[in-house]
Order: structure tokens, then sequence, then C-alpha cells
């Protein structure tokens, strides 16, 4: 499995699928679940409302569902939610719920690549180094328990102090 850490924008990736940092209503909202509503268009909103029949209570924290991308680059949508820190949701195992069951969706859907936002960095109050260290581990074990399932996993940060901060915890050279 090659490792890619990069500066950019998520909804602009030709990967197989981008995972969606989600509320849990599936509904959109701001930061990277805004950029990838907006650029998926509503139809993406349209297949949420779907989803999210099967979740009355709104899709749990750690858990992953997934949609067509639509109007995106990348064939489909994986929405996780991410555990948010300032509700009290600091449980590292909560963090690495979101990025392993993202993995085991992209799997399903035999997906060859995929690329991650960090997930509950920012706004859910989340030290980037911690969710760095969270996805690399539990990365590296998808991919000690699957080896081959993934050919290309991506960390695809908006800063670049976050891409900065990636790139340290994961050993990943620039470029």
């Amino acid at each position: 499995m090659r490792l890619e850490i990069l500066q950019g924008d998520i909804t602009t990736r030709d990967v197989d699928a981008i995972v969606n940092a989600a509320n849990s209503s599936l509904m959109g909202g701001g930061g990277v679940d805004g950029a990838i509503h907006r650029a998926a268009g509503r139809e993406l909103l349209a297949a949420c409302m779907e989803v999210r029949e099967h979740y009355p209570g709104g899709l749990p924290v750690g858990q992953a569902v997934h949609t067509p991308g639509f109007r995106l680059p990348a064939r489909w949508v994986i929405h996780t939610v991410g555990p948010n820190r300032h509700a009290g949701q600091s449980d590292p195992e909560l963090l690495a719920s979101c990025f392993r069951e993202s993995l085991r969706v992209a799997e399903s859907l035999a997906a060859g690549s995929i690329a991650f936002p960090a997930i509950s960095a920012g706004i859910y109050g989340w030290d980037a180094r911690e969710v760095a260290t969270v996805a690399f581990d539990a990365v590296r074990r998808f991919d000690a328990d699957s080896p081959g399932a993934l050919d290309l996993v991506e960390f695809v940060l908006f800063g670049a102090e976050m891409t900065d901060v990636f790139r340290s915890v994961f050993g990943v050279p620039e470029g």
C-alpha cells in the first residue's frame, strides 16, 4: 500500500473513495462535510437522506457508511462521524474506529484508493498530532490484516500546518 500526504482539496481527488468527516445527521454541514456536499451536488443530500432512514438517531460516532460520489471525481463517498472532544468524546478508540470502519467500507466496495481528511481535528477539538498518530496506526493495522486490499491511501489536508504535522508523524517526505 502506498501512503501519500497532500495539501489540497479532497473534493478534487481522483481516487475511488473519499472520506467525509460527517455529522451524525449526514445532512451536510461546514468544513470538509459542507465542501463535499457542495461539490457532489444535491444528489448526495438525497442519498444521505436514504441512508439516514436506517439511523433514526443519526449515524453513531465511529461508524461509516457509503453513498455514490455523484459529481465528484471519486466514485464513492464514505461518511464517518468523528468524536467531538468538546462534547466529551475523548476516547482515541472512537477516533480509530472512524478510520478502521472507513477502510472496511472501502474494502467492501473493492476500492483501490481512498482519501481521508483529518477526521476530528479542527472544530471537533482533537490535536492534529493525535489524529495523525491514530490514523497511521489504523492504516498500518488494516494493511497488516488485509494486505493488498488498497493500493493507495491519501491524507488530503487543507492547510500547510496540518500537512506538516501529518508528514512528521507518518515519516513521509514532502512532495
